[in-house]
């Protein structure tokens, strides 16, 4: 049996699998965000770790004999946020999350500083990484900084409750700006840039491997006979990945979850950070990704279902399985900024070519489409890195709705696949990950992909329709620019 738990933003999630790679149990904590001040974003690590604690607490609950026989604990974590500690691994602050964007100054000081950091780190420097947040500490909380001995990222700091060691993986370490991402290794030249050494960070170790064992009265408490092994564990956009099996190079998913996603694995570090493409390490050896990513996917739907106050289920059903024609309407999804290809913390969204003939429909039909446009502008920043895709898995809460994946096929031009279990996240692959540290099997026997629902393939009548709304989609972002920066 093995135990996966991803560290999100809205909640703490926990997954108990067994050696079939048959899904338990499940169980899952709320969480609260706090925004202090505008474009803030920042939770308190103690929540994570009480809501880890109940979570788990639930498992035994339900299933007390299989929690009991656990060999592995794997841990997903939401990437780039910023848990300081001082010399005691007390906390010194509330964290600083992925989706903050305080930091657009340290940015280019951080990139000012080390001029070989999109070499070295193969990313921008993003207001949302871990980098310049530190020097936002630095610049604003001077005291705070001066007291900081160790700076986790959120599942590594639930790791360290866990077991008491202060481990980080490859993948999550990448998007930290710190990694020297071809060599999977701590740059010092990128920590010297933030005032910072190798003495501030957490050991590595690659994601299939140990990093630590359950603490012993951790493991009494869950009843479990012995205290298993930690693995390094995964960023949640890669253990998404190993949960889908996606580890060879072309393999690709989608991700519609409160932000999106385009990933495509590679064998090889291949870093395009001029159209603001991350280049990561994967969670397994000798293994890589690049991955386009939008700030507002689901949550844009989300957004869209409070205004016109239907649930999204409800707003979804009157536009039947496929569209028929684009929407009269465009949306550009830019709610809380955007990150590829525009790198733009201030740029906001908006409706355009509304007429007195809109419905609710049409500008439901349009906010599809937005995040649709999105996702091919993070395809044709992949392109420019010379990554071609000929098909991806859809996963996340929007891969319910088979009319926006059907959007999304036609404007991307791929065929793209609903699988079973669409929406079963990163604890089911942070439980993959468990079960290779505790047995060191490799990642090809384990890592099998899910079985397919459903293909659905591009519309060859709608494409070029969409790929003019998407060149109008293109033309607004520099107006728009003009008017919210």
């Amino acid at each position: 049996m093995f135990l996966g738990l991803d560290i999100g933003t809205s909640a703490i999630k926990a997954v108990l699998v067994d050696d079939a790679q048959s899904v338990v149990a499940t169980a899952e904590t709320p969480l609260a965000i706090s925004r202090p001040q505008p474009g803030f974003s920042e939770q308190n690590p103690e929540d994570w770790w009480q809501a880890t604690l109940s979570s788990i607490d639930k498992l035994k609950a339900e299933k007390p004999q299989a929690l009991a026989v656990v060999r592995g604990v794997g841990l997903s974590g939401q990437m780039h946020g910023a848990v300081l500690l001082d010399k005691a691994g007390a906390v010194l602050r509330p964290a600083i999350l992925w989706n903050d964007g305080r930091s657009s100054a340290e940015c280019r000081e951080l990139e000012e500083r080390f001029p070989a950091l999109h070499r070295v780190a193969g990313n921008l420097a993003f207001p949302g990484f871990t980098a310049p947040k530190l020097l936002w500490v630095r610049k604003h909380e001077p005291e705070i900084f001066a007291r900081m001995a160790k700076v986790l990222l959120p599942k590594a700091y639930v790791g360290y409750r866990l077991t008491g060691e202060m481990v980080e993986e490859m993948s999550d370490a990448s998007g930290t700006l710190w990694l020297d991402v071809a060599r999977r290794d701590w740059s010092d030249e990128a920590l010297a840039a933030t005032y910072m050494s190798r003495e501030n960070m957490p050991r590595l170790v690659e994601g299939s491997a140990a990093a630590g064992r359950l603490m012993p009265e951790l493991a009494a408490r869950w009843g479990m006979t012995t205290p298993p092994v930690l693995a390094g564990g995964a960023g949640d956009n890669a253990a998404g990945a190993i949960g889908l099996g996606a580890i060879k190079a072309g393999n690709a998913f989608v991700s519609l979850g409160t932000s999106g996603v385009l990933w495509a694995t590679t064998d090889r570090y291949a870093p395009n950070p001029e159209s603001s493409v991350h280049a990561f390490c994967h969670a397994i050896p000798a293994t890589w990704h690049q991955m386009g990513v939008i700030l507002s996917a689901a949550s844009a739907l989300g957004w869209w279902s409070n205004v016109a106050q239907q649930a999204p289920g409800d707003l979804l059903a009157p536009l039947g399985a496929a569209p028929q024609a684009p929407s009269k309407a465009i949306f550009l999804p830019y709610l809380s900024g955007e990150r590829t290809p525009h790198n733009d913390t201030n740029i906001r969204a908006t409706f355009a070519e509304l007429d007195h003939d809109a419905t609710r429909e049409t500008m439901t039909q349009a906010v599809l489409e937005g995040v649709a446009f999105a996702f091919k502008d993070c395809l044709d920043a992949l392109g420019a890195a010379g990554t071609r895709l000929s098909e991806a898995d859809v996963i996340g809460g929007g891969s319910r709705s088979r009319f926006w994946i059907a959007v999304l096929a036609s404007v991307l031009g791929l065929p793209l696949n609903r699988i079973e279990d669409g929406e079963r996240g990163g604890a089911f692959g942070a439980a993959r990950l468990a079960r290779m540290a505790a047995t060191g099997e490799a990642p090809a026997d384990i890592c099998l992909p899910p079985r397919r629902i459903e293909t659905i393939e591009p519309d060859p009548a709608l494409q070029q329709a969409y790929a003019e709304r998407h060149a109008l989609y293109r033309a607004l972002y520099p107006a728009l620019k003009g008017v919210t920066s």
